[in-house]
């Protein structure tokens, strides 16, 4: 009897709650890199095509909300219930700054030319830190109409977009100016919003809605409805043919970009999907849940269940980093000893 072509994810696991988001570096020369951020506090560095984690960013005492790498993958940057933003360093883990706020941060981003921190949160205030003056007071701007959920860079750093917590609507904002350009009108709240690779597309997620616009003149390309209310989605950056969508039926789904028709359904995770986002190179995806787990999914075509080789049965852990010769020697120094040994790490406390 054949078998049933089934997908097999890598399994990460390491978070003691939920994933709340998801980012990919883009590709650098030490290959791409994968950071998650949880409601534990403790933002994790994977390598973005085995899993295999490499260290995590231990700091903040409150849920971390948001996390991103810079361009190059040399800082990270996370958001933070605990009235903080902060900066990393990537090679070794260290905390380089730390913004305090006035209330929970819930997004933040770098620059393209990874000069600036952009954040936002339940201030109703977009902020940008100059990191070549860390102790500089930051530019504020306000005027936004809601707590902001979601926070991006677009146009090389001349506009920036951001979502409310409990409006609908994507803003527009001219960073020259400070104010509001363009409006992308939603009837629910925006809980993702993603800039494609190529600057052409701005893809949002609202309600059981996923929605594509054009980046450049802001009209609405493409509506999607889903099968369910879907908190995340993201369009795969090479082809453009499909996308992934993730919510609260704990299935990721793939469909396709020009039609909208169901492609893929991948069942796995045993809690609401929290964050859907593709690799740079569009060979895998990655998505991040309730469940506390994060799940990367290979677009190709699907493995014969049985047939997967994997030295630790497909599951990658977050507590012990196994074999260093697995990560790049750029990372080599976090949390790893000396001596070239695998460190214990328990990332499982939840402060």
């Amino acid at each position: 009897m054949e078998k049933r072509k089934i997908a097999v994810p890598l399994v990460c696991h390491g978070h003691s709650r939920p994933v709340v988001d998801l980012f990919y570096s883009p590709i650098t020369a030490d290959g791409f890199f994968l950071i998650s951020a949880s409601k534990d506090s403790s933002p994790m560095l994977r390598n973005g095509e085995t899993g295999d984690w490499i260290g995590t960013f231990e700091g903040h005492k409150g849920a971390v909300w948001s996390c991103c790498l810079d361009t190059n993958a040399l800082r990270a940057a996370s958001a933070s219930a605990d009235f903080s933003a902060k900066v990393w360093d990537a090679l070794t883990g260290e905390e380089l700054h730390s913004f305090e706020h006035k209330h929970i941060v819930r997004a933040c981003a770098f620059s393209e030319n990874t000069h600036i921190l952009l954040t936002g949160g339940l201030e109703k205030l977009l902020r940008l830190f100059d990191l070549n003056r860390p102790d500089a007071p930051p530019r504020e701007i306000d005027k936004s109409p809601g707590s902001i959920r979601t926070a991006a860079w677009l146009h090389s750093d001349q506009t920036i977009l951001s979502s409310c917590t409990d409006l609908g609507g994507v803003r527009l904002w001219d960073v020259r100016s400070g104010k509001i350009i363009q409006t992308l009108e939603t009837k629910s709240p925006v809980t993702s919003a993603e800039v494609s690779q190529d600057g052409r597309y701005i893809t949002t997620a609202d309600g059981s809605n996923v929605k594509f616009w054009d980046a450049n003149h802001f009209g609405l390309v493409k509506s999607y409805s889903m099968p369910c209310n879907v908190e995340s989605a993201s369009l795969e950056p090479k082809l453009g043919n499909k996308f992934t969508a993730g919510g609260e039926d704990m299935w990721v789904r793939i469909f396709d970009f020009h039609t909208g028709e169901e492609i893929g359904c991948n069942k796995g995770h045993h809690g609401p999907v929290h964050c859907v986002r593709f690799s740079p190179g569009g060979e895998s995806y990655a998505s991040g849940s309730e469940d506390g787990t994060i799940r990367i999914w290979q677009t190709g075509p699907a493995t014969v269940a049985g047939d997967t080789e994997s030295s630790a049965g497909n599951t990658v852990s977050g507590k012990i980093k196994a074999g260093v010769n697995d990560v790049t020697r750029k990372v080599d120094g976090f949390h790893i000893s000396k001596d070239g040994k695998a460190e214990k790490v328990d990332a499982s406390t939840d402060s």
